[in-house]
């Protein structure tokens, strides 16, 4: 059996840049908190990351894109239903707010928002973030037998509200936004078949 391999520097200090600005926003989180939480010197975040802070952005979200990119291709591939692959996203997410004692929101958003306007490649990279969500939301509804354009209109409704559920429910510190946002989202779904 094969050891678990270790993750490099890099690596580490990308994850750890995702974690912290996922729960610290883009101002919140510093070079030197990155460090500290990376178990890598500042020498080494300068090194890997030379274009600095902004660089290393665009590198976390990218992580926080395949991250949870991840986890939606696996419910969804898990669920035949397209209505109950939605109930069944809400519920994976709510566990995982659940999970992180409500800290872990969208590894995108809380970043972006802030910073958006200053630094447009992190702008760049939430878009392409929020744009792979919708194409996995939409190749599942296709097929599943539902008309293109529905499909990605449909895409961009469910992405978005769980977006909203996902930090109502950060705030309110109770799963109940996603739980509703999912049984509604199911309903949608349907009415549409």
């Amino acid at each position: 059996m094969r050891a678990k391999q270790e993750v490099g520097t890099r690596e580490r200090i990308v994850r750890a840049t995702s974690r912290l600005m996922q729960r610290h926003g883009y101002e919140g989180t510093g070079l030197k908190d990155i460090s500290r939480e990376a178990q890598a010197t500042l020498g080494s975040v300068y090194h890997f990351f030379p274009g600095g802070k902004v660089e290393l952005a665009v590198e976390a979200i990218g992580h926080g894109d395949h991250e949870f990119a991840g986890l939606l291709r696996t419910v969804l591939e898990r669920e035949d239903d397209p209505a109950a692959a939605m109930t069944a996203c809400a519920r994976e997410l709510a566990a995982g707010m659940r999970d992180s004692d409500w800290m872990d929101g969208c590894p995108v958003t809380t970043a972006a928002l802030e910073s958006a306007r200053r630094f447009p490649p992190v702008r760049e990279a939430a878009e392409r973030a929020f744009e792979n969500w919708h194409g996995i939301v939409r190749d599942k509804l296709v097929r599943s037998g539902f008309p293109d354009d529905v499909a990605g209109d449909l895409a961009h409704t469910v992405v978005s509200t769980f977006e909203g559920a996902e930090m109502t429910a950060q705030i309110m510190r109770s799963t109940t936004p996603l739980d509703v946002a999912g049984t509604h989202l199911a309903r949608l779904v349907d009415s549409y078949r």
